[in-house]
């Protein structure tokens, strides 16, 4: 019987699944803020200045996105520094914190000016780790899985953040509309995503990274230099390619809101 080099092992099969749910759960925390800001907006900035009122409501929407370039560039660093693992944990500990701590705060009416900017601040760490997460979890994968499987499992994550917006669109729909309790929304998100961190210390390191480490390792002891002078910083940076990734970041964001400011306006 033939060995099929392109099949996975139950590690990796396992990777895919957690990697995937995980990814998935975090869009859903990212996007369910989104989905509810016509409840939320209400709730926590101040409604007696409508230019403030609109200004705070727009900017939070919008930091959410546009701090999620920045922070795939900072993720991605520290990943190449101690890890893809470490990398996917941080993202997922940064969206449950943040999520915990927008199910719990107090309303402007109850705390003031507390709350807009904790909701400001909770937005822009969301979009931070959002981004970093995705992308966090493809390299993961690209680096235990071969070619064409590998394409496969990146897919799989692109889709789980698919189904994560639309899942939060339901249950922001379903809130809403029978006038359920928001916190309880927010509070099952953060608790999903507190056991995905649980869940995702079963990962292993790629061994593609551990090789890397090890020969970079290998190398600083050859030459008697540090090892973080070899593994990083020599690479140099096109400032171009960097602007073409931050603008296609951008085109989803524009997309939803002129999708959700203005479109709507037209039926």
């Amino acid at each position: 019987m033939s060995h099929n080099p392109n099949a996975i092992n139950r590690n990796q099969r396992e990777a895919i699944g957690i990697l995937s749910i995980g990814t998935f759960l975090e869009y859903f925390d990212l996007m369910l803020y989104v989905h509810m800001a016509v409840v939320l907006n209400e709730l926590f900035f101040p409604k007696d200045d409508p230019l403030s009122y609109q200004l705070l409501t727009s900017f939070t929407f919008a930091s959410t996105f546009i701090i999620s370039p920045i922070g795939s560039f900072v993720i991605g660093w520290v990943g190449d520094q101690i890890g893809r693992k470490s990398t996917i944990m941080i993202t997922t500990f940064i969206m449950a914190a943040s999520c915990a701590t927008m199910a719990s705060v107090g309303t402007y009416a109850e705390v003031g000016v507390t709350a807009s900017i904790t909701m400001i601040i909770c937005r822009m760490l969301q979009g931070f780790s959002s981004l970093g997460e995705a992308m966090g979890a493809s390299i993961y994968l690209t680096e235990v899985l071969k070619s064409p499987t590998r394409y496969v499992a990146c897919g799989m994550v692109g889709t789980a953040t698919r189904l994560g917006g639309l899942l939060a669109l339901s249950i922001a729909l379903l809130s809403i509309s029978m006038n359920l309790n928001w916190r309880l929304a927010f509070w099952i998100g953060a608790v999903i995503a507190f056991v995905g961190i649980f869940a995702r210390m079963r990962l292993r390191e790629t061994p593609e990274f551990v090789d890397f480490k090890r020969r970079m390792k290998n190398r600083a002891e050859q030459s008697g230099q540090d090892i973080e002078s070899l593994s990083f910083g020599q690479e140099k940076i096109n400032p171009k390619t960097v602007l073409y990734c931050i603008l296609s970041v951008l085109i989803m964001p524009f997309y939803i809101y002129v999708t959700y400011i203005y479109i709507w306006e037209i039926s």
